[in-house]
């Protein structure tokens, strides 16, 4: 995932059309006070609103010409997902702004210290550290018992109040009964490179372990003074921590209690199997140092060495090492139902009889989830344009239109998803993400014959012809019949 540097950009699109926020600018209620200080992927404004009795922050998204799509997918995937959830350890969601309009998310301003600044004056007394880590393996706690995976723990995303940690910026989560908007779009790894686990490098976003790793290494920065893995740029720089384990925290520093530094490498193992399963179990032996049970460390002999070398050298199953997660296999998720629909010219008839299909087989299978795809088709060598004519972000517009192609069939969020690929050739931008996200049936819809797509091959004819999976291609029979009496 790429993250941009945009600071201070006062400037966000509104409707396709740059528009700069100040202070006493009011959206949908909500009047902008005070700008704070910003990511790369988002504005933050403190504002009030005389509707709720909380102090309110609105996070305004970056919606550039050319940007990463992963800046809407990472919006909406937030929205979904905060407006789910409750408890001391989370901001309290207030409202949000659809795509269409300004899109943004209201939710409480939560006052306390950014646990960035004792990361910054890090190393901190061991009992301090274990004080935090305890407050954060609650709040992990509690995120987990609501189904939510982080996956992108780190301390710019902690605050600690008076109530306890307060975990931040859900824009890389994951609900277990909601649609991963960003998993299924992109296999490429997403996280901080500093915290990110092994399974989350290999593309695995489905284990609340991994905020356990996380957190491991930020008691590890806590403690030490040090990042474990340092901050690697690249994904081979990430997948080190496959094999190549970090310096033990006692190495750095003898004064670290040898519990402490048990429980920081069982948060840090590789091996899920072998490391901790819950956050409970954490908060459990941070609380109670004497039932830590603390391995004697082996002194390193010729042979492990060479065993190491030699495991190097044979190049083991990646996904073999970090092993698997604790519940998987525990149950199978719907079957996914895969409407690939043209909009390139709007909803247009076919798009209808697509639509009309995509009801009636979810409509024999009422566990089915349903991922709603368009494809902009991209230039091989030309560039192909952003925005349109008056201005209007592409991707937006036809990601707003796939949305409203999809609203008569009243589908709960939890059982449809939107996305908007862009690809040279629609039919493997279809085929590939149906691969990926083993989706169980596919309803295509096929244009008349052409002199062109009988010598190419038209988008549905591929996808049927490759398809892993069972096809519906719909047709508008009146047309077909038209183009046959046409001279």
């Amino acid at each position: 995932m790429a993250w941009h540097a945009f600071e201070d950009w006062p400037l966000v699109f509104r409707g396709g059309s740059m528009e700069r926020f100040e202070a006493g600018v009011s959206i949908d209620g909500f009047e902008l006070v005070e700008k704070l200080p910003s990511g790369g992927m988002a504005a933050l404004w403190r504002a009030k609103n005389p509707k709720f009795d909380f102090p309110l922050l609105l996070k305004i998204p970056f919606l550039d010409p050319g940007g990463d799509v992963s800046v809407i997918l990472g919006f909406e995937a937030e929205e979904l997902i905060l407006k789910r959830l409750s408890g001391p350890h989370v901001p309290r969601f207030a409202a949000s702004g659809g795509l269409a309009k300004v899109p943004f998310i209201a939710m409480e301003f939560v006052a306390g210290s950014g646990l960035s600044d004792g990361a910054g004056r890090a190393p901190l007394p061991p009992d301090q550290v274990v004080r935090i880590g305890a407050e954060i393996a609650t709040a992990l706690a509690a995120l987990h018992r609501q189904k939510v995976i982080h996956l992108d723990l780190k301390p710019e995303n902690v605050i600690l109040a008076e109530r306890g940690a307060v975990l931040l910026d859900f824009g890389l989560s994951r609900h277990a009964e909601l649609p991963d908007l960003l998993g299924e779009e992109s296999s490429v790894p997403m996280g901080t490179p500093a915290y990110i686990a092994p399974e989350q490098v290999l593309g695995e976003r489905s284990d609340p372990a991994s905020d356990l790793f996380a957190l491991g290494c930020i008691l590890y920065q806590l403690v030490t003074g040090e990042e474990p893995f340092g901050r690697p740029a690249t994904l081979a720089g990430m997948k080190r921590r496959l094999y190549h384990a970090p310096k033990p925290p006692r190495d750095i520093d003898k004064t670290i209690p040898r519990w402490l530094e048990a429980i920081i490498l069982r948060c840090m193992e590789v091996d899920r199997s072998k490391r901790y399963g819950e956050a409970a179990h954490v908060l459990s032996d941070l609380r109670n140092p004497d039932q830590v049970v603390v391995a004697r460390r082996r002194a390193p002999s010729d042979a492990g060495a060479w065993g190491a070398i030699r495991n190097f050298l044979r190049r083991p199953d990646e996904k073999s090492l970090v092993g698997k997660a604790a519940n998987s296999g525990s149950k199978a998720g719907p079957p996914i139902v895969l409407a690939a629909v043209d909009l390139a010219n709007g909803s247009d008839a076919l798009a209808g009889e697509v639509l009309s299909e995509t009801a009636r087989v979810l409509a024999a299978r009422e566990d089915s989830r349903l991922a709603c795809v368009t494809v902009l088709k991209t230039e091989i060598i030309a560039e192909t344009p952003s925005v349109d004519e008056s201005g209007r972000l592409v991707y937006l517009q036809r990601l707003v239109a796939l949305k409203d192609w999809a609203r008569p069939l009243h589908l709960p969020e939890d059982r449809i998803s939107y996305h908007a690929l862009e690809a040279v050739s629609p039919a493997d931008a279809i085929l590939s993400y149906a691969e990926r996200n083993d989706v169980g049936h596919i309803v295509v819809g096929a244009r008349s014959s052409s002199a062109i797509r009988r010598h190419l091959g038209s988008v549905s004819t591929k996808v049927v012809a490759r398809a892993l999976c069972s096809v519906s291609v719909v047709r508008l029979k009146v047309v077909e019949e038209q183009m046959r009496e046409s001279p």
